[in-house]
């Protein structure tokens, strides 16, 4: 019984067999103007998944603004956005879904422009198969290699070839042949091994969902057959066990049990597991569903597994067959590919999200990056908006993770700017760095609260933020000398000073900032291990690093001192002549004049130098210091409280 039938005589039959049907999800990928947006409307259209009001407005749309004169513009039924429409391109990823027969579908049309890559690796990385459309009349372009490249690095393994706009070159078999040639000398490059070349038109409808007269001399299957019938490897259900927890679920006292989606393979009650990042294993007991205990549950079931022990489970954690393990590790090399309009800074905090776990990431190391158009590894230092490179990672604590080659959700990750929450980038994990394994805390005995009762302090970090010339050095060094008169143990680390030695090689692009506040901060969380009161006198412009630094130390030991002081005024105290300089171009990446400096949000200590001296600024830092119970056995006198 066909599907129009079923429909007529047994909807719930249909239903069932709807529901019941396999699913492939592929991008259709190419130059721009390769006709991406048409092959799609045409399928939709062939496979009649337009409804009659749909078809109406695509036919009126399509004499208003389609390209096609007065016949049908297929693309406007993918191209929904009106600056596309106008444009004649696609900008943004279009999700389609389709159905025949034989197979449920859902398509993502993808941009051709290069500054849309970020657009076309979100497309492709949930597809199981890619159609490459090539224009016949151009032949294999950059952007094709691109494009394939990107694929290729996703991971996708079923690649169509599309050579489109046949009807355009008289529907020559020579003109197919040489692109298919060129295009298969490429793909070796990459690792494609299996193309399926098909010669089509997606305007007239060559070779999409029928075979067509004007080309005999093709005798392969068209693309719907194809699309229909190609075997996806469902590496998901053969690859080991992992669940990651997404909820521990506790209704009650007498209900634990941990919730996820299954990633890959497959579990029973009465298996083993082991959890990760901690190692410790127990048993299923019970595989929980709304709709009551499953016998087995696989890949991409929502499930809730009870187990035998009670052990430490948190969110984030990973669920694990005990024979084959991901690998746990806190350094990482991955393939990063950028997505924000602001670089890449090698240093920076960010957030690294994999699974249900989020971490706190930096790039330690760019060892290159690719230049997608020719493959070629190019040295870099920073990465922009659609570069892709391999990076080493450091993250704040271990992750289990897989080979992104080996299995796409354990291996693959977003990049997450941690001021604003937006996406920045998305990577693959390859490899553990092998000196992660290595490198293990050692025990001592002497610990920094010891350190420091025996100077009669608590440690801390007195972090002087502000611009040039707003008097952070001459309010630290005041500091200093009276916490010195009163016997307590101190280092004040001044920019300038420290840039004469730990920091001589870096200058003041971004990414140097970034590495100069970086090692600051890790040096004033040994000089707070050993017991120190720490002062910090640096511009530090960006929000992003002394937050970096602040979380470096435990609660309560960073105090960020914010020297506030107008750049007006800072320029007329300026006797290095800085701000002359920089006004008149001698000085590059200058705070407040060619480069930004970020207001601290919430300091605990803020300093109008406009309205207090440095002897009241002193003395307010001491009062916090006193109240705060880092100088034991010292108290400010009543009558010395500083006023402006």
């Amino acid at each position: 019984m066909d599907v129009s039938n079923l429909i007529e005589k047994d909807i719930l039959k249909y239903l069932e067999v709807h529901q019941n049907k396999g699913l492939l999800r592929f991008i259709t990928c190419g130059s721009v103007d390769d006709g991406k947006s048409t092959l799609i409307g045409r399928l939709l259209y062939d496979s009649k998944m337009i409804f009659e009001d749909q078809l109406a407005a695509l036919e009126s749309d399509s004499k208003k603004v389609g390209t096609q004169g007065q016949e049908i513009d297929f693309a406007l039924l993918v191209d929904g956005l009106a600056a596309e429409r106008e444009q004649g391109i696609t900008i943004d990823v279009a999700y389609r879904f389709f159905s025949t027969d034989k197979r449920k579908f859902i398509v993502a049309d993808t941009p051709g422009h290069e500054q849309y890559t970020r657009n076309m690796v979100t497309g492709a990385s949930t597809a199981d198969l890619a159609v490459i459309l090539i224009d016949a009349r151009k032949g294999v372009l950059v952007q094709t290699r691109r494009h394939s490249f990107l694929v290729s690095l996703i991971g996708i393994k079923h690649i169509v070839l599309a050579v489109n706009k046949m009807d355009l070159v008289g529907y020559s078999q020579d003109v197919f042949d040489k692109i298919v040639a060129d295009y298969r000398a490429f793909a070796k490059q990459i690792g494609f091994e299996n193309v399926l070349a098909i010669p089509i038109s997606g305007l007239k409808g060559d070779n999409i969902t029928t075979e067509t007269d004007a080309m005999p001399w093709y005798t392969g299957p068209t693309l719907m057959q194809h699309l229909e019938t190609v075997k996806v490897d469902d590496v998901a259900d053969q690859a080991p066990f992992r669940m990651w927890v997404q909820w521990v679920n506790r209704p009650d006292l007498d209900f634990r049990g941990f919730s996820g989606t299954i990633g890959s393979g497959s579990i029973r009650p009465g298996d083993k597991v082991r959890v990760l990042p901690s190692g410790k294993e127990s048993h299923v007991v019970r595989i929980v569903t709304q709709d009551g205990d499953l016998a087995e549950a696989i890949a991409g079931q929502s499930i809730t597994i009870t187990l035998q022990n009670e052990i430490d489970i948190s969110r984030g954690d990973v669920l694990s067959t005990p024979v084959s393990l991901p690998a746990v590790a806190d350094q990482l090399n991955a393939t990063l590919v950028w997505m924000n309009e602001e670089h890449l800074l090698p240093g920076r905090p960010y957030l690294m999200k994999i699974g249900a776990k989020t971490v706190s990431a930096t790039i330690t190391e760019i060892k290159h990056k690719v230049n997608v158009n020719t493959l070629e590894k190019l040295a870099a230092t920073t990465l922009e908006l659609n570069e892709i490179g391999s990076v080493n990672l450091a993250l704040d604590h271990p992750i289990p993770f897989d080979p992104y080659e080996e299995n796409r959700d354990g291996g693959g990750f977003i990049f997450i700017d941690r001021l604003t929450n937006t996406t920045v980038g998305a990577g693959m994990i390859h490899t553990a760095l092998r000196r992660a394994e290595n490198i293990h805390w050692q025990a001592v005995d002497v610990n920094k609260t010891a350190r420091a009762a025996l100077k009669r302090q608590k440690a801390c970090v007195l972090w002087f933020t502000g611009l040039s010339g707003a008097g952070k050095s001459t309010i630290a060094n005041l500091v200093e000398k009276q916490l010195y008169a009163l016997g307590r143990h101190t280092y004040l680390l001044d920019g300038d000073n420290v840039r004469h030695g730990l920091n001589r090689d870096l200058g003041f692009a971004d990414t140097d900032r970034v590495e100069n506040i970086r090692r600051v901060g890790e040096v004033s969380k040994l000089m707070v291990d050993a017991g120190l009161i720490v002062l910090v006198s640096f511009i530090s412009p960006f929000r992003a690093e002394r937050r970096m630094a602040r979380e470096l130390m435990a609660d309560g030991e960073f105090l960020e001192i914010f020297v506030d002081t107008p750049v007006g005024e800072a320029e007329k105290r300026d006797r290095k002549g800085l701000y002359k300089k920089a006004r008149a171009g001698e000085i590059e990446n200058f705070t407040g004049i060619t480069s930004p400096y970020e207001r601290p949000e919430n300091p605990e200590i803020t300093i109008e130098t406009t309205k207090q001296s440095a002897e009241i600024a002193a003395a307010i830092i001491l009062r916090a210091l006193e109240e705060r119970g880092m100088l034991m056995g010292y108290r400010v006198a009543e009558d010395t409280t500083p006023t402006a």
